[in-house]
């Protein structure tokens, strides 16, 4: 708009444009570690990670199994178990630091804050109980004051909204397929719409078509009640479809986060760029380059950094000294020595 052809009223000051309003993030994480104490030893599965997240963004998260993703999902609902604890940090979801709840206010935060799609939809349902009857005994637990009315039409809101018939509220989980079990799931986190949800591999058990369909309700939904989404997973075709930001874990560590433009045109730490190119693409068919070596025992860590002994750019740093998380110009943040000068 051109604003020096706008008329003002005689004596009347003009009106400047509005500035754009800063957006504060919804989800601020920092520093948290979560150790398992067992007979073997002690080993720690989540090491001092932090990231931040913006309403409406979606983060993929992404690493070999046991790098500490679904750990840290739980840590982030306080859902670990013994011999786990969660040892310090801070999660915060619109300015309430969850970590610092007690059992009841945690217990009131799910769903209400933040909430929580399990892996295995299958097996997250009671068999025995109606669909309708699980999800209103959770809105419920959370207004108890609601009339049952209100809280049905809630709920069929909720499944509507996930492109489910009204008639699966009257449903057993045996009822339905498994892409259908997966969208209840979903509608079961959304239904006090919280800031920030928490997918955890909703896809690995479903067909590739019903995969896109469970990964496009969680972009509508995502997208009705503005929540940050956190999208845990291995396929990285579905991260580069469906997600803004990408954080590679490794050995409980956070050792790249960045856009995911950024991860899939120019990964930094060689462990991010190692499950770039192990993806197949057209250009070596039938070629298959995977990771040299195994991730190691989180009982055994190696000295210095974690992935040294299958790294190709290892340097005698990295052999004796662990790398901290350095945030690059472009503002994308490693945990690698060879940007220790840039950091």
């Amino acid at each position: 708009m051109n604003y020096a052809n706008l008329s003002v009223a005689p004596g009347a000051r003009a009106a400047m444009p509005p500035l754009a309003a800063k957006v504060e993030p919804v989800l601020r994480v920092s520093g948290l570690e979560v150790t398992y104490y067992t007979d073997a030893g002690r080993a720690k599965a989540l090491d001092n990670v932090g990231f931040t997240l913006n309403p409406g963004e979606k983060l993929g998260m992404v690493g070999e199994s046991g790098s500490g993703k679904s750990t840290m999902a739980l840590a982030m609902m306080r859902m670990i178990k013994a011999p786990g604890r969660i040892e310090a940090g801070s999660v915060v979801v619109g300015g309430t630091d969850l970590m610092a709840l007690d059992s009841e206010g945690m217990r009131k935060a799910r769903l209400s804050k933040i909430a929580y799609i399990p892996q295995g939809a299958m097996n997250s349902l009671n068999p025995v109980m109606r669909i309708g009857a699980q999800m209103m005994d959770a809105v419920k637990s959370h207004l108890p004051r609601e009339s049952r009315g209100a809280i049905e039409a809630r709920c069929r809101r909720a499944l509507q909204s996930v492109d489910l018939d009204p008639g699966v509220f009257r449903m057993h989980p045996h009822e339905l397929s498994g892409g259908m079990k997966q969208r209840v799931c979903i509608a079961i986190g959304i239904l006090l719409d919280p800031q920030v949800i928490i997918a955890d591999e909703p896809t690995s058990a479903l067909d590739v078509v019903t995969q896109r369909q469970v990964m496009e309700t969680i972009d509508n939904v995502k997208n009705a009640i503005n929540a940050a989404v956190i999208l845990i997973g291995h396929d990285m075709g579905l991260m580069a479809q469906f997600v803004d930001k990408v954080a590679v874990m490794y050995a409980g560590r956070l050792v790249e986060f960045s856009t995911v433009r950024e991860m899939f045109t120019s990964p930094k730490h060689p462990y991010a760029r190692a499950l770039i190119d192990s993806l197949p693409n057209l250009d070596n068919k039938g070629v298959f380059q995977g990771i040299p070596g195994l991730a190691p025992s989180l009982l055994r860590l190696p000295s210095g950094c974690a992935f040294h002994p299958r790294c190709s750019s290892v340097m005698d740093a990295c052999r004796s000294v662990r790398p901290e998380p350095r945030v690059l110009a472009s503002g994308r943040s490693v945990t690698c020595h060879l940007y220790d000068s840039e950091g």
